[in-house]
């Protein structure tokens, strides 16, 4: 989406406010001395809530304070945290008790916590308009078919009248971390509570072509022993910055205690095998 654009893009570091702060200055001191071109020109802050690659949370207040003084638009991509974070499930916004008229656009896939397919894309009246009229799938994609659009319904009314899967899935991730940490050759990344767990060896060489095959292995144990795992793939020639590679687990609200300590030792018995 951001390459389909056209736009002039910069990166900040991930999760690096201090980064994003340096960014926003050299753009604020180039507008300075062009102030013509800075006029017309639109600047946008795009974010995810939860991030897939690395299972943390991004610092929505503090990115809210530099959005309001540097007057930048500011976007969310909220796939992960919708259905996980926030007491009802409302994602990053509700999870932070910020003003959601204080972001611009929140944009979401179904595919997660709804267990549907499709997407949508809110915000003020204003930019929904412009974005029905002017937006590429509007023009020419085909709608969501009925059943899949009911798919979705249900699972926002399931969650909507009754937030103690919520709870339940919170729960499970902070008892799934717990136990993940305490396995002496693995290293676990993520929020504790977010379901996305990405997990690494201890003693990281660094070598990603190295530590790829590691990881396989480990897969190849598990798999040995009626459990699947898999090494998150990138698409390595389009990625900015190639994460490092790692075993992505996600943890649903239905995981009792017992099958959350099976799973744990095998991936314990796997990384050490």
């Amino acid at each position: 989406g951001l390459i389909a654009s056209r736009s002039k893009i910069k990166f900040f570091k991930h999760n690096d406010v201090e980064d994003l702060h340096r960014l926003l200055l050299e753009q604020a001191d180039i507008d300075r001395k062009n102030p013509k071109k800075a006029k017309v020109t639109r600047r946008f802050l795009v974010v995810e809530g939860l991030y897939i690659n690395y299972g943390d949370i991004c610092p929505l207040p503090q990115l809210l304070e530099l959005k309001k003084k540097y007057k930048v638009r500011m976007f969310i991509d909220d796939t992960c945290a919708l259905g996980v974070l926030g007491a009802n499930g409302r994602g990053v916004v509700e999870h932070f008790g910020v003003a959601v008229d204080d972001i611009d656009m929140i944009c979401a896939t179904l595919e997660n916590a709804m267990a549907a397919y499709g997407g949508f894309c809110c915000g003020t009246s204003f930019i929904v308009d412009h974005q029905r009229l002017s937006g590429l799938g509007y023009c020419f994609s085909a709608s969501l078919p009925p059943l899949q659009a009911a798919v979705a319904l249900t699972s926002l009314e399931t969650i909507e009248n009754d937030n103690s899967v919520i709870e339940k899935l919170r729960q499970n991730c902070q008892s799934m971390h717990s136990l993940l940490k305490d396995i002496p050759y693995v290293k676990v990344f993520g929020e504790p509570i977010a379901p996305i767990k990405h997990l690494r060896f201890a003693n990281n060489t660094n070598d990603h072509k190295l530590e790829t095959k590691k990881l396989e292995k480990v897969v190849q144990i598990a798999q040995e022993r009626g459990y699947a795992l898999t090494v998150a793939r990138y698409l390595d020639d389009s990625e900015h910055l190639l994460p490092k590679p790692s075993i992505r687990l996600i943890v649903n609200a239905i995981l009792n205690d017992q099958e959350m300590k099976e799973s744990a030792e095998m991936i314990s018995q796997s990384f050490e095998s």
